[in-house]
């Protein structure tokens, strides 16, 4: 007799990344639902999930009691790195808290969404990734680390203004980002969730090549048709002007970490693993732009 067919769990499936993996799982892989469990902080926002048959359940990572409840049955869970930013050390908890609970209640596989370097990387929240891929890596489980490159879609914190204003402030100086799309990294998500390898592994997920502020300026400015100057500053010139513009201290440090990261290589390593876990290429830089003008121009 065959084995049944594992039970899988989405952690943080109202999110943007959850959302999009659990739609790849039920529409792209055709996983049946009955055999996808969805855990969200607000259940009730999954509702057209519930009516397809998926198993909704509340869980939140502030309360870990709450969290065994949540992952029991399931075989194989993938742990979406939380988005609990503001007070350090709050989101290592919460993942170290996930991880037992899963090994608590028996899952067998554990997918984490993690980042670049996460060891040694500048961004100022990679001790959070770090910390949890050391908790998976001293665990019963069994586990699957994504080190997931950066977002295209983090382009649209920076480049609507700069491309209202015509100058991009940025300390990354020359420094590089194997930018890949949010939906690329969905639907590996999905792929390492539902594979049938339960062998321990990293994995870096990258676009394939990498680019610099000037490589995406140049590229940006020739579609709006707007001129785009790339205007070197200092880390500490970057945090003043975001302060100037409203964002608290803690958040402020974060996003200059993010040029700081950039500036050391950090987030500049192009591998071919998405290709190899996936069977095709991602999104590239000069696809992905076109496609997504509206969000790199719309006000933030």
């Amino acid at each position: 007799m065959n084995a049944p067919a594992p039970t899988l769990l989405v952690t943080g499936a109202s999110g943007q990344l959850g959302s999009a993996v659990v739609r790849h799982l039920l529409d792209t892989l055709q996983i049946p639902a009955d055999r996808l469990i969805v855990t969200s902080r607000t259940p009730e926002s999954l509702a057209g999930l519930a009516a397809r048959g998926v198993t909704v359940r509340a869980a939140d990572f502030d309360q870990p009691a709450t969290l065994a409840a949540a992952f029991a049955g399931a075989d194989r869970l993938l742990l979406v790195s939380t988005d609990a930013l503001m007070e350090p050390g709050k989101r290592l908890a919460q993942h170290r808290a996930a991880v037992k609970a899963a090994a608590d209640v028996g899952v067998g596989h554990v997918v984490y969404t993690s980042l670049p370097s996460a060891a040694t990387s500048h961004v100022s929240f990679a001790p959070d990734h770090w910390g949890t891929e050391q908790a998976l890596s001293a665990s019963s489980l069994g586990w699957t680390v994504l080190r997931n490159a950066w977002y295209f879609e983090n382009l649209a914190y920076s480049l609507p203004g700069a491309l209202a204003s015509g100058e991009w402030a940025t300390a990354a100086g020359e420094g590089r980002i194997a930018y890949i799309a949010r939906e690329d990294l969905a639907h590996a998500a999905a792929v390492a969730l539902s594979s049938e390898d339960t062998s321990n592994q990293i994995l870096t997920l990258t676009g394939e090549q990498a680019w610099s502020a000037r490589d995406v300026a140049a590229r940006a400015s020739a579609l709006i048709g707007k001129p785009l100057a790339v205007v070197d500053i200092t880390p500490e010139k970057l945090i003043e002007g975001l302060k100037a513009h409203g964002f608290p201290p803690v958040l402020a440090d974060v996003f200059a970490s993010f040029d700081a990261a950039t500036a050391a290589g950090d987030l500049g390593e192009v591998t071919d693993d998405y290709r190899q876990l996936t069977g095709r290429s991602p999104t590239a830089l000069d696809a992905w732009l076109p496609a997504n003008l509206d969000l790199l121009t719309k006000a933030h």
